[in-house]
């Protein structure tokens, strides 16, 4: 037998709790609020500036950054007195080869991405970080990190520049967005789960948070 994994059942009973998304994503946004979860947004302070040569492989560098995250706002709230049932971070990052592709330093550097890409298969990593505020008070954390491969068509500069002239890949990992249409023009294939390529893996999150409510909120 599969254990059941579906928590749309659970909704009524997660939605009592105070859940806070410590990102201004709308994206990320969005997507949380497809299935009807109750939230209330939060950006985290957290500086994203990691040294990335510190981690063994770049998972742990995007778990490490999701994490700090969650902590920042965990511990914003608790000195404020004001802490929730639940926070939520994920950090995105794009994995060509072992090298790290965050979002775009400039226009240019959004082609130079883009044609880095081109004709290859690169990896997306979320990572997602769940601070639950246990019954004593105290936190608990549970995180992961979902892989996504996707195959790029081979680009011509002019391609990847009228792409980037549309302003699209700006605020995104990797210089583009799977979801925002254009992209797909290029985009030969996704290996994997399509959200987690959008910054937040709906399947594996909702299994996370069912895991949460069984064990902490006395779901069944």
């Amino acid at each position: 037998w599969f254990e059941r994994t579906v928590m749309l059942e659970y909704l009524p009973l997660i939605n009592t709790k105070e859940i806070i998304l410590a990102s201004a994503s709308p994206r990320r946004v969005a997507a949380l609020h497809t299935f009807g979860l109750k939230l209330k947004v939060l950006p985290s302070k957290f500086e994203e500036n990691l040294d990335k040569k510190s981690f063994a492989h770049c998972t742990e560098y995007v778990a490490a950054t999701a994490r700090g995250k969650a902590r920042e706002v965990h511990q914003r709230l608790k000195a404020q007195g004001q802490l929730p049932d639940l926070i939520i971070s994920a950090d995105t990052i794009v994995d060509l080869d072992g090298q790290i592709l965050e979002k775009p330093s400039s226009p240019a550097n959004a082609v130079e991405i883009l044609m880095a890409l081109s004709g290859k298969t690169h990896n997306v990593h979320t990572a997602m970080c769940l601070v639950v505020t246990t019954a004593t008070g105290e936190p608990a954390l549970y995180e992961f990190v979902e892989s996504t491969g996707v195959t790029f068509d081979t680009l011509t500069p002019a391609t990847a520049q009228c792409y980037v002239d549309t302003g699209s890949p700006m605020d995104k990992a990797g210089g583009y967005g799977i979801q925002d249409g254009l992209a797909t023009s290029f985009i030969r294939g996704v290996q994997g789960c399509y959200w987690n390529v959008t910054g937040l893996p709906l399947n594996r999150f909702c299994r996370e948070l069912l895991l949460v409510a069984k064990q902490h909120w006395g779901a069944k």
